[in-house]
């Protein structure tokens, strides 16, 4: 049964995060060689990270056929989707953000835990799984990562990995449980804008504020 599930939360992640990478590459105004990479990319760069971190091969990846069809299948409909259809998709990206975010949190976690790995790793692979795929996206668009500056989002990932490490979670319908109480933390840290402290710092050796080219007497 927990076989099924972890199936299940793979292939949920990956198509969120593989529609998810393919509009910001249309966003940014990418060829379609371009989304389907980035698309390929935001859906597994988060399983790759992980695999390097708790030191399994990366070639793995490529025993994954079901998952690589799905995540281009999910792409090419993207594609092909009206204009009207992705901004309504785009109204919804938050929620859609927080499923794959979810579903690839627990799925890294549950990964970590079938090899035996301490509390601190499943917590770790959690996380990465969760946002790597997002962070690599993010880069390769040029763009700030989410992960770094928006309302708490990595936090959930790594809470969900320790559920699974800590709490031993195995049966399915503490694994839905799980899956439901994240996508709706997240989204309530989406709904009133939670975020972790954070500081301000202008950089050294003149007024705060002044331009940069001012201090070096320029």
């Amino acid at each position: 049964m927990t076989l099924d599930v972890f199936e299940w939360f793979s292939i949920i992640g990956t198509i969120a995060f593989a529609v998810s990478g393919a509009i910001v590459a249309m966003e940014e105004h990418y060829d379609m060689l371009g989304v389907f990479v980035l698309g390929l990319v935001t859906a597994f760069g988060g399983g790759i990270v992980r695999n390097l971190l708790i030191g399994v091969p990366v070639t793995t990846l490529w025993s994954q056929g079901l998952l690589l069809k799905t995540a281009v299948f999910s792409i090419i409909v993207v594609f092909v989707l009206p204009v009207a259809w992705i901004y309504h998709w785009k109204r919804s990206e938050a929620f859609f953000d927080a499923i794959g975010l979810a579903a690839f949190a627990i799925q890294g976690a549950l990964y970590a835990a079938e090899a035996k790995l301490p509390v601190s790793a499943i917590m770790v692979a959690a996380m990465m799984t969760g946002i790597g795929g997002g962070m690599i996206r993010d880069i390769m668009a040029g763009r700030k990562p989410l992960v770094l500056r928006d309302e708490i989002y990595a936090v959930w990932a790594l809470l969900a990995g320790l559920a699974v490490g800590a709490a031993h979670l195995q049966m399915t319908w503490s694994l839905l449980a799980l899956f439901a109480a994240t996508v709706t933390m997240r989204m309530l840290s989406v709904q009133y804008k939670w975020r972790l402290p954070r500081r301000k710092l202008h950089a050294f050796g003149g007024q705060a504020g002044a331009p940069v080219e001012d201090r070096k007497g320029m």
